[in-house]
This record gives structure tokens, sequence and C-alpha cells, in this order.
């Protein structure tokens, strides 16, 4: 059993290992975001190994997921489906100030026929007071979802309105109303001085100078925020969950209902994405449970859309200005970056800049963050890389046509040593694709006067994509032949259930029909949070764990019956036979009948061999830009991945490619509206927050390198490059460089006007 982890400080452990122990470098999840420790493991390296890849029946092939089924008929049931005798459905009731001090009178919604209860959600720590725009301050609980809506209207909320600022340009300003008691304007980081940086840029023939801006997203979750709380009283509770984590909902339901956690169980059978956003309870399932405690029967609450762009969480924004030298044979010598995050509330998530390249040459980095009342960002599929994809690859390319360099050749020359062969592997194998090659204009912008332009981008990626050892596993095979998996893991529709069926039945010699996966309940084997990609590695190790004891086991006590020993025997479908003679056989099912009523269970955990980490990706984008109208359509997308073994190739080909889409969206269209003055969210809804649809999405390749290495995630990898190689293939195909996402045609044409006058 592993034992604490310890954070990673240097390239050594921390100390010499325990006997029988070894130290790896593990990935955990801290509210999404990746976070690399050192973790002491059982050293066995002798235990259960991948087969080499030509061997295998189902893991690493294409496998329609086992799920599928009941979600196209519609038989999956998500939180929002849990139907409960008794249950009672809540609402709640968002702050329309963004800064006040807040009294409710909460008898008008009680007094309300089919109202069974209502509950402030601004007493206690915060004693009234809402510091952002849309928090929930209210709850109401009745016999129907329409009389809940009517209870929260009938609620009279008085503001002693403060003063607020929902913009970074008014919290940043001389006097703004203060947001928080730390002030509006944090300091985060600074490397060092400028003057070496300085002088170095001094003396560069070549610099180049922008400022990125970089809008909040929001995570546009098909399933909002919300749970179901089934308590009647007495000692036990279960909680329907919409979560990336089974087992962060027990200890905080269990506050608010006054129980242990080992007195509350968590349900997640199905969920409809979180993208980082779904980690705890949130305030809504606080609200439920307070609701559930006082009424003691079940309650359903989840969050409209609206009170989803509100309160639940976005990606962060910001502003990066940047400056580069380059030396005459494109080496960057020196790079000068001041980072703002924009996190509302919070602070914000950014990844070190510079992104990737240029890492060992004369570097000064400034960070900052800017508070504003807005809700806290949280995290959001590759938290800081996305930001920091997008202003570092648009200062690479133009870094390169400054000094007149093919871009691929710059980017080469600018890689770290010990991963230019991966990327530029990577990138010729995108140049390849997209047909760079024979793109007529490769170190020059189209300047011509034609109206339909078209250009070509890159950019790359890198993740973590670690496993780590909080996930146990149990594989029951029973006397009648039929086999389960269990874990208390969370499937977010990344393909959970499908690899955890296809590891077992590959292990045991069965079809994928013989195996049933049973996850998403905390009564089951503990499991890491989904997040920071951190699941695949996790959880497919102790699956191919728990197989290979289940395997062994069933050998014990099979080889009796066929005058061997166990360590003589081997699994082909369908069968057990002596691996040095084939015709001494037993049928998987006259097998298992031996077992007796009981059957036989087998224990699983993690295994650090069977898992690696650290993955990079590249993505290239085809353009064609409509000079007279400033329209953009990506024409094409290539992305080329590695991440060690795939488990399910057709489920990793469907996460890269939903990387790209989201990318995609996130370039074109995404952008929060506020309006500084009234303090209104102007685009809280699917009809003015603007995302990809089906007419947006490309032709589109995704590419897997052959990666001898263990299961490593690769999700959030997919989602980083996609809107810089966008935003670049835009520059090469009309010469406009836009700096500021979304991308849309009036920047476009305002950036053509502004090339013609010079």
């Amino acid at each position: 059993m592993a034992l604490d982890p310890l954070r990673l400080q240097d390239e050594k452990p921390p100390r010499a290992a325990a006997p029988g122990k070894k130290w790896v470098r593990v990935t955990k999840a801290v509210n999404g975001i990746d976070t690399e420790v050192w973790e002491e493991v059982a050293d066995d390296a002798g235990g259960p190994q991948w087969a080499p890849r030509e061997s295998m029946r189902l893991v690493s092939r294409e496998v329609p997921r086992v799920d599928g089924p009941e979600k196209v008929t519609g038989r999956a049931v998500f939180t929002h489906d849990v139907r409960l005798p008794g249950m009672v459905y809540a609402r709640v009731l968002r702050s329309r100030v963004p800064a006040a001090k807040v009294t409710l009178d909460l008898e008008p919604a009680r007094k309300i026929q089919g109202v069974l209860a209502a509950v402030s959600l601004v007493d206690g720590d915060i004693d009234g007071e809402v510091r952002w725009l849309g928090r929930p301050i209210a709850a109401v609980a009745a016999t129907t979802p329409e009389l809940a809506e009517d209870g929260v209207r009938a609620i009279v909320a008085k503001y002693a309105e403060l003063g607020f600022a929902v913009t970074e340009a008014r919290a940043a300003a001389d006097n703004a109303p203060k947001v928080n008691n730390r002030g509006n304007v944090i300091a985060l980081s600074k490397n060092t001085d400028t003057k070496e940086v300085d002088e170095a840029l001094a003396g560069s023939p070549v610099r180049v100078k922008g400022t990125w801006k970089i809008p909040v997203q929001h995570h546009a979750s098909l399933e909002s925020h919300g749970i179901v709380v089934d308590y009647r009283g007495g000692e036990e509770a279960t909680v329907y969950a919409s979560t990336q984590g089974t087992f962060t909902i027990p200890g905080d339901a269990a506050g608010r209902l006054g129980l242990k956690p080992n007195q509350v169980t968590a349900v997640v059978e199905h969920m409809g994405g979180g993208f980082g956003s779904k980690f705890g309870m949130g305030i809504e399932g606080e609200a439920a449970c307070l609701l559930a405690k006082e009424l003691q029967r079940p309650v359903h609450l989840l969050l409209d859309r609206a009170s989803e762009f509100h309160a639940a969480g976005n990606r962060s924004g910001g502003e990066h200005e940047l400056e580069a030298g380059v030396s005459p044979n494109g080496k960057i010598v020196a790079f000068k970056a001041r980072v703002t995050r924009h996190g509302g509330v919070g602070r914000g998530s950014g990844h070190p800049l510079p992104y990737i390249y240029a890492r060992d040459n004369a570097v000064f980095v400034e960070e900052r963050c800017i508070h504003t009342n807005m809700d806290s960002s949280r995290a959001m599929r590759g938290p800081g890389h996305p930001q920091a994809s997008f202003s570092m690859e648009g200062l690479m390319d133009e870094c390169a046509y400054a000094v007149g360099m093919d871009l691929l050749e710059f980017r080469r020359i600018n890689l770290p040593e010990n991963k230019r062969e991966l990327y530029m592997r990577q990138l010729e194998k995108c140049a390849e694709l997209i047909g760079w090659r024979a793109h007529p204009h490769k170190n020059r912008p189209d300047l011509s006067d034609a109206e339909a332009k078209v250009g070509i981008g890159f950019a790359i990626a890198r993740w973590g994509g670690g496993g780590n050892g909080q996930c146990k596993v149990e594989v029951r095979i029973a006397q009648d032949g039929s086999v389960e998996v269990l874990s208390g893991t969370q499937d977010l529709g990344t393909g959970t259930r499908t690899y955890c069926t296809t590891i077992v039945a590959e292990e045991l010699g069965l079809e994928l029909g013989q195996v049933r996966a049973r996850i998403g309940r905390s009564s089951f084997g503990a499991a890491n949070a989904s997040g920071g990609s951190t699941t695949s590695p996790s959880l497919a190790p102790s699956v191919k764990h728990a197989a290979h004891n289940a395997r062994l086991a069933l050998f014990e006590k099979v080889a009796p019956l066929l005058g061997a020993k166990a360590s003589e025997l081997e699994v082909r479908p369908g069968e057990i036979r002596v691996s040095a003679s084939p015709s001494r056989r037993i049928a998987w099912k006259d097998a298992c009948a031996s077992l007796g009523p009981n059957g036989l269970s087998a224990q699983g955990e993690w295994q650090a061999h069977l898992a690696s980490s650290d993955i990079g990706g590249a993505q290239a984008a085809k353009v064609r830009v409509d000079t007279l109208t400033g329209e953009v359509k990506v024409l094409e997308m290539v992305a080329v991945q590695d991440c060690g073994l795939v488990l399910n190739l057709l489920a990793a080909r469907s996460q890269l490619q939903g990387g790209m889409v989201q990318s995609l969206s996130y370039g074109l269209f995404e952008e929060r509206v506020v309006d500084p003055d009234l303090g209104l969210f102007l685009n809280a809804n699917f009809e003015d927050y603007k995302i990809a649809g089906a007419q947006d999405i490309p032709a589109m390749k995704a590419v897997f390198e052959d990666d001898p290495r263990g299961v490593i995630g690769m999700s959030e990898a997919a989602i980083i490059p996609g809107h810089s190689a966008i935003a670049n293939a835009i520059h090469n195909a009309c010469g406009v460089r836009l700096r500021e996402m979304p991308l849309t045609a009036d920047k476009i044409l305002m950036g053509l006007a502004a090339r013609k006058k010079g």
C-alpha cells in the first residue's frame, strides 16, 4: 500500500525507499489541477504486465462503448433522471447584484401551496454579504419544479448594494471598490529582476512584442450541476450526484446532514460532462442537503442554465504581455512576460511562461491576478495550458516571420533539447497530413488581393497525465461464469466502463458481454477524482492487477481438475488449458462451476509499472478567410498525440477529436460578456453564449504515435493547442495577427483595414 505522497520539490526522491518499496513520480489532481508528487509504492515489477500490443484481442483495439446502447435508448440514468418516492424539487435564488448586504424574507415563499421549505444560503460564514454576481442566496423545495420556481420568485430579497467591479479594468482602477479584503490586484510571482533580460533584449537584432487577451470560457456541460439527496431521517443517506469525484461527496454531504461520512453513499451512474467544474457539492449541493434534512424526504436540485453560467465556475481569462529577442539564426535569446489572470473572486489558473519553448535563455516573468465580483474560476480541461499556448504560439509565429524562417524550423531551434525529437516528429507528421509542404506561402502570410485566402498554423502541448495509488478494484467470478469488476470510480463519458470491461475480459479470455463493470458508488472500492487526466493511468493498472489476481486464483481452483500445476495453465478464448498440452482443457463455464456457490473474489491496486506520465502533442489547422466579410472557416484540423498504451482506440480518438472541437469553439466563439456599469451577465444562456455547432466542425484527423510506455491520460492535452493553431492559420492566410479571442470577423476586418493603411 502506498505511503503518503510528498510534493515534488526536485528531480530526486526525498529519501531512500523502504525495503520492498520504490519511489515513483505520480500525478494527482487537486481541484482538477495536475500536481506531481513522489509516492512510495511496492516494487512489483514481477506482477501483471501489459501484453504486446499486437497480441491483444480487446485492449488497444476499437471497442464500442459498453454503455452506448443505454445512452442512445435513453435507459441510462443521469442525476437529473433520478425519481424517488416522496421526492421534492428545489430551485435556488441568485443574487441579482454583484456585491451587497442581503436580507431575506422567506415567508411569502412558504405560504405558496405546494412549497414545503425555504432556506437561506447567506447566513453563517458570509453573514449575509454577497461578493459575486449570481451567488445562490436561498433555496426553495416544492412538490413540483414549477411550484419551486414560484416560491423562488416570492422570496423578498433586500440588497444594501456595495460598490462592485465586474470587469478587470474597473477592478484595477484607482479607488476601485474592494472585491475582498486582500485587495483587487494580487502579485503572485516574479522569477528574477529585469536587468539581464532587458540587456539581452537591447542586444537582439530582432524584437517582437505583443499583448494577448484571453476571454473567460464556460464549461457548458450539458448536464448542469446538482444532486439528489435521499435522506429520510435516521443514520444513513444516499446522494446521487453529477460529479467528477464519487468520493468527494460523502464527507461534504455528511457535514450538512449531521451524519458521518461512512453513513453517506454517493452514486454516480452516468454524468453529462464536467470538464473540471464538478469537484465537491457546491452551494447547490449544500442547499439540497439543508432542505432534505429539514423535510426528511428526497430533494432533487439541479441548476437551471442561467444559474449554471452564473455560479458553476469557468475557465479563467487573462492578459499576457510578451516580448522576445531573437538572434539572426532564429534562437530566442531573451523572453519577458507580464501575465495577468482573470479568475473572478478566485486567482485563476496559469502555466509558467515561456510555454514549452525557449526556457534555457534570459527569462523574466511577472504574474498577478485581478479579482472581480464574478464567480470564481475553476479547473477546466488543461488548466492554465490553453491560455499559455495562445500567447506563446502566437509569439513563436511572429518571431519566425520576423526572421524569415520556416515555422517548423523555428520551433525546432527553440524546443528544449530533451523534447525536440518528440515534438518535431509530431509536427512533421501534422505538416504531412495537412499539406504543409505544398502550401504556397509557408514563410510569409498571403498579402495578395484575393477574396478567399487559405492559411495553415501549428501549435504543441504538454501534459502530465500520470496516475496514483488511490484506486481499489475488485473482480468477482461467479459459479455461473459471469464476471463483475467493481470500483467506486466515475465515468464522465470518457469510456471508463468500457476499458474496465475490456481489461478484465482480455485477462480472462472472455468476450465483452461476459463481463459487467459496476462503478460509480462509494460503497465500492476507493478511487481518485477524475481530474488532470489521472483516471485511466490510476484505474486501468488497478483493474489489470485485480483481473490478474482473479485469473491466478481461478487457476489454483482448476489446476487439480486438469492434473496440472496452476503455473502451467493459460487462458484462451472461452477456456483454460495446460499450455504445454493444449488438449488438456476445460471450458470457462465448467471451470467456474467448480468454484461453489460463493465463486471467488480478487482485489487489485495500483501498479506503478503499468502506468507512465508526461506526454506531448501537436496540432495543425487549415482555415479559409473571406477578406470581404471577415468570415473564418476551419477546413481541417490534424492532431498527433502520444499517450502510452491506448486502452480503447475508438474512445481515445473521440477524446482527441472532442478536444479539437472544444478548442475550436474556444478560439472562434466563446466569451463571457458582462455590463460593467449595471453589473449584468449579458449572455448567460445557450442562445447568446456562442459555442461551435455541427456546421462549424471541420474534417479531422487524429493520430496516435506508437508509444511503448504504460497508460497515460491524454484528454487534457487534446484541448490545449487547437485554438492557437487556428489563430496562427488566420495570420498565415491574410496577414492579420489576432491577439484577442474569440477570433471573430470584425477583428479580422479591422486588422485588414489597418494593414491597408500601413
